[in-house]
């Protein structure tokens, strides 16, 4: 069956000029190298204002921080992001042009934090690159001009999945305080697109474009490596297994309404407004995975003034 009449318009050229692949791991290096040149070539060449390497509080790996935003004049607010990738691609080096602008558009700072990839590191060794480089931030971010008492923690993708496993281990930690979590369709769920799908009957209309249920499941796997799932239910390796979702950072979702991720990220937010968590969910009408990056289109302007919003209401601001 067919879905493209669902899809809107505005996607087809930048979907139209994709080029066919298949994951493996033989081409995964050929597949990193191949997207970051892509991504060098499109760039407008904004750069970072800073980038410094801070400690992995686990094992001493150097952790690249890319910093944007004006670090004089009073503490600004500021947002810590992880690019997404389906934890086997991307680099924080890839956003640098949309964390520039996001900074100015915000007046605040952005943090982008690298992570190691899977297979070759698989988890919690990702996971504890982002952990870590957020409690630099909260306890260091005060030197370079941030608000520590306002402070976002966002990602998309698999971003968004390591965003909302981060928020959920700074409050079983309570070292690191953030004012919310915006997550842009966070991959959550390791089970989705697999055997052990909690939904029977997949919805046929998710999951054809961009990222499919095969990448999915390829992504995941390289990220589990050897980890037994028994104590998974912490969340910190599928957010979506975590039990009780009480007491997390109040918390945004943006998705597609064509994303392979709908289902997880619909549900994520049900159980986290049961647990009386704080959340606002947008879902867009003819989105696919990404839909904002294709084009200038009115449902791309609708999700950069709702994020910002968002922002500015986690923030304390007067719109």
């Amino acid at each position: 069956m067919n879905f493209d009449h669902l899809v809107d318009k505005a996607s087809w050229p930048a979907i139209n000029d994709m080029e066919p692949f298949e994951l493996d791991h033989a081409a995964l290096p050929a597949h990193r190298q191949k997207s970051l040149e892509q991504s060098r070539s499109d760039r407008l060449g904004y750069k970072p204002t800073k980038i410094i390497k801070v400690p992995n509080l686990y094992d001493g790996h150097e952790v690249e921080l890319r910093i944007f935003g004006d670090l004089t004049g009073d503490p600004k607010p500021a947002i810590f992001h992880i690019h997404g990738g389906g934890y086997i691609f991307g680099t924080a080096e890839n956003g640098d042009d949309d964390n520039w602008l996001m900074a100015q558009d915000n007046n605040c700072i952005i943090v982008a934090t690298e992570y190691r990839k899977s297979p070759e590191v698989p988890f919690p060794k990702p996971l504890e690159d982002c952990y870590s480089a957020l409690y630099w931030l909260y306890n260091e971010g005060a030197k370079i001009g941030v608000d520590v008492n306002k402070i976002i923690l966002t990602g998309e993708s698999a971003g968004g999945g390591l965003a909302a496993a981060t928020a959920l281990m700074l409050h079983d930690k309570a070292e690191i305080k953030i004012v919310g979590q915006v997550l842009i369709y966070p991959m959550s769920d390791h089970r989705t697109g697999g055997h052990l799908d909690p939904n029977s009957n997949p919805n046929p209309t998710t999951g054809q474009y961009c990222w499919t249920r095969e990448f999915n499941q390829f992504g995941w796997a390289a990220y589990q490596g050897n980890y037994q799932l028994e104590n998974a239910d912490n969340g910190y390796f599928s957010p979506s297994l975590r039990k009780n979702l009480t007491g997390i950072a109040p918390l945004y979702l943006a998705t597609g309404a064509l994303d392979l991720f709908l289902e997880e990220n619909m549900a994520y937010c049900a159980r986290a407004s049961i647990a009386g968590v704080p959340m606002e969910l947008h879902v867009y009408p003819g989105a696919i995975h990404g839909f904002f990056h294709f084009a200038d289109s009115s449902i791309a302007r609708k999700f950069y003034a709702d994020r910002k919003a968002a922002f500015n209401c986690f923030w304390g601001r007067e719109q």
